[in-house]
C-alpha cells in the first residue's frame, strides 16, 4: 500500500512538472511569434524583401482592402513601393497556437502611403503561421479595416 501511495505521489509530481513545462514552452512560442510579427512589420517598412521572402511561405496569401496577392505579388508591391508601410502602431496582440499552426491577431493603427496618398487606418490584422523544419512561416495575412477604433478582447 505504501509503495502504491508513493508511486501515485511521484506520478502527480511528474505530471505537474510536465504540465508546467508545456505551459512555459507555449508562452515561449507565443512570444517568439509576437517578436517575429513585430520584426515583419519592421522589414515591411524597410522594404527588406529578402528577409520577407524567407518568412513568407511559398503558398502564402495576402488579403488587403482592395486586393488579394500571392507571395510574389506582395513582395513586388513592397519592392515597387506601391504600398509603403511607414509604421504599424501595435495596440493589442493575441496568439493562439495549435500544434504546428498559429494565429496571431494584431489591432494596429497603420501609417502608410498607398497610390501616393498618405493614409492612416485602424486595422485588425490576422496572421497565420505554420511551423516547418526551418522555423515559422507566414501562410496568410489579412487586413480588416475597423470603422471605429475600439478595444478588442483578443485574449480569450
Amino acid at each position: 500500500m505504501r509503495n502504491l501511495v508513493l508511486t501515485l505521489c511521484m506520478m502527480l509530481v511528474i505530471s505537474g512538472n510536465i504540465h508546467a513545462q508545456q505551459a512555459t514552452q507555449n508562452e515561449e512560442t507565443k512570444q517568439e511569434l509576437i517578436n517575429l510579427s513585430k520584426t515583419k512589420w519592421q522589414w515591411m517598412a524597410e522594404f527588406n524583401t529578402g528577409a520577407l521572402s524567407g518568412l513568407f511561405h511559398d503558398k502564402a496569401v495576402f488579403v488587403h482592402m482592395g486586393a488579394t496577392f500571392t507571395k510574389e505579388q506582395e513582395l513586388n508591391v513592397i519592392r515597387k513601393k506601391e504600398i509603403i508601410y511607414k509604421h504599424a502602431d501595435i495596440k493589442e496582440t493575441s496568439v493562439q497556437v495549435n500544434g504546428q499552426t498559429a494565429v496571431l491577431l494584431n489591432r494596429i493603427r497603420m501609417e502608410s502611403i498607398v497610390g501616393g496618398n498618405e493614409v492612416e487606418n485602424p486595422f485588425v490584422v490576422a496572421e497565420v503561421y505554420v511551423k516547418e523544419a526551418n522555423g515559422w512561416k507566414l501562410m496568410a495575412m489579412t487586413f480588416t479595416r475597423q470603422a471605429h477604433e475600439y478595444q478588442l478582447n483578443l485574449n480569450h
